[in-house]
């Protein structure tokens, strides 16, 4: 896969992306723990045929080699131009999930010539002590417990009534990965749950001139969705759509997550 070099704090970071398909560019941001194609498989395998998507992986994930230290908004944003740039794309339209839905909204405020549209999935503003309280739990648990972490983000990222219909299988088989996944990665995701604590794109949201929907899970017990309600209040123009899953929808309800992406980049088209 693609690399290219990254001006950021500290240095030049050697960014990996993924690119495939043909068409307008469709650029895909990735959340907390995750990789561009390990979030976004299935909207990639559909929506490949239609655009040319590029995938980042952030600084902390995939194969992305960065200088190390705190994570900063712009150094996020700079990754998803640089990506975005070398695989030749003009101008994109832009999804993201999670920490990536934060990195989204900041990259279409920063950049509002690049961006045709964006859709933003459990994204916030900025995280609230709550939310701080969470993210610095993840923090102390994957670098010292990745299989409690693991655990935990099973009971917390997936919806209620999703967890209801699993038996001790599935509940066993997706702890055993999501621990393979954290294992690997302690020091990128403890980074990342950093960020999370404290980036804050207030001052970039008003400049968004893209057509923009925020997607909320009913059911999100991560980033709870009056995140998401105060994030399109503040977005021109901004259209807010509630749909019933937890904080995990792309593993959790791909299906729907695709619809409801493809059906916001048709009107923008």
């Amino acid at each position: 896969m693609p690399i290219v070099d990254v001006p950021v704090t500290g240095g030049i970071s050697k960014a990996n992306y993924f690119v495939t398909g043909t068409g307008p560019g469709l650029v895909l941001v990735h959340g907390t723990g995750a990789s561009g194609q390990a979030n976004w498989g299935p909207l990639i395998e559909a929506l490949g045929d239609r655009y040319t998507i590029v995938a980042p992986d952030l600084p902390g994930s995939g194969d992305t080699r960065d200088p190390g230290g705190p994570i900063t908004i712009r150094d996020l944003v700079a990754h998803v131009v640089a990506a975005a740039r070398d695989a030749g794309l003009e101008d994109f339209h832009l999804v993201g999930h999670s920490l990536g839905a934060v990195v989204a909204t900041a990259t279409a405020g920063l950049h509002p010539d690049l961006v045709r549209s964006l859709t933003a999935h459990a994204g916030w503003v900025k995280a609230d002590p709550q939310m701080v309280f969470q993210f610095e739990l993840w923090k102390r648990l994957v670098l010292e417990d990745p299989a409690a972490m693991a655990r935990l983000l099973l009971l917390t990222a997936i919806g209620k009534e999703t967890l209801r219909t699993w038996g001790q299988a599935e509940f066993d088989q997706a702890a055993a990965a999501f621990t393979d996944l954290l294992d690997g990665a302690r020091e990128g995701v403890a980074r990342q749950s950093e960020a999370n604590m404290t980036i804050d794109v207030t001052e970039f949201l008003p400049h968004i001139a893209a057509p923009t929907l925020v997607i909320s899970s009913a059911d999100d017990r991560i980033v709870p969705p009056y995140h998401q309600q105060d994030l399109a209040d503040r977005i021109p123009q901004a259209t807010l759509l509630r749909v019933p899953a937890g904080h995990g929808l792309p593993a959790e309800n791909p299906a729907l997550l695709t619809a409801k992406v493809a059906e916001h980049l048709d009107q923008a088209r």
